[in-house]
């Protein structure tokens, strides 16, 4: 199984400019996937997840075009190859009638 990180420009910092992390492990979930990423870049962790481990509120992680939010978590369980976006929260913009579409546009215009 392979894990493919997508790393928003904030936090490449923290991955030596790399906004793309590939891991070859087999996680169970996304909190497994995310130790392993911390296990390599572990700047990163402080900035995904709060002292008590949970993700922090301007933070968005998605497996595929899914917020882990409403997945399961950290628990959200992995079929296969996953693709796992960190996302900045976003606010703002034109309201109502001039949004991008929501959760999915916000993923489509951070990975370009």
């Amino acid at each position: 199984m392979t894990v493919v990180f997508f790393i928003p420009g904030y936090l490449r910092t923290f991955t030596d400019g790399r906004s793309r992390i590939d891991l070859d492990a087999s996680p169970r979930t996304v909190g497994e996937a995310l130790e392993a990423l911390w296990s390599l870049h572990p700047g990163v962790r402080d900035r995904i997840v709060t002292e008590l481990g949970q993700v922090r509120p301007h933070v968005n992680v998605f497996v595929g075009n899914e917020s882990i939010r409403f997945t399961g978590g950290l628990a959200t369980p992995f079929d296969g190859d996953c693709e796992v976006s960190i996302v900045p929260a976003v606010s703002g913009g034109a309201g109502e009638s001039g949004a991008a579409g929501g959760k999915h546009a916000e993923l489509t215009a951070f990975r370009g």
